[in-house]
């Protein structure tokens, strides 16, 4: 379980440094490049402040244990969506791969801290229970 906690926060301070403390502090100390990446994807101004806010409540949601799971989920989900269409807009707009690739790496990212997650939760779940098999425990590590 050690190995599955070390690999689940590894993945996930990643991505609150890069989706999360990145966004907050371009938006608090370099306002001028907040939608520099946006603006050359041909998205209106007010969209950086939109995506940067929701960016940093997921990443919130996501990192701090007292969320409720399903709002957990959500944040997933939304950050999910936005590198997926990160990735469409870098693809349609400039073709860059080097620009394509990035929101691509960090959806890999999201998928390992979602599923080590999801097996923290679910042997913590077995453990606590007291229900649970030796059997049940050692196929959720």
């Amino acid at each position: 379980m050690k190995k599955n906690r070390i690999i689940f926060w590894a993945a996930t301070i990643v991505l609150i440094l890069w989706e999360g403390v990145m966004p907050a502090a371009t938006l608090l100390f370099a306002a001028e490049y907040v939608n520099a990446g946006t603006k050359a994807l041909g998205y209106p101004d007010y969209f950086a402040y939109a995506l940067i806010i929701c960016k940093i409540a997921g990443i919130v949601a996501i990192s701090l244990n007292k969320i409720p799971d399903k709002i957990k989920e959500w944040a997933y989900a939304g950050l999910a969506f936005n590198l997926v269409f990160a990735f469409i807009s870098h693809a349609c707009v400039d073709g860059n791969p080097g620009y394509m690739i990035m929101p691509l790496i960090f959806l890999a990212l999201l998928a390992v801290s979602y599923r080590f997650r999801k097996w923290n939760v679910r042997k913590e779940n077995l453990t606590t229970s007291g229900t649970a098999s030796y059997d049940e425990i050692s196929a959720a590590q």
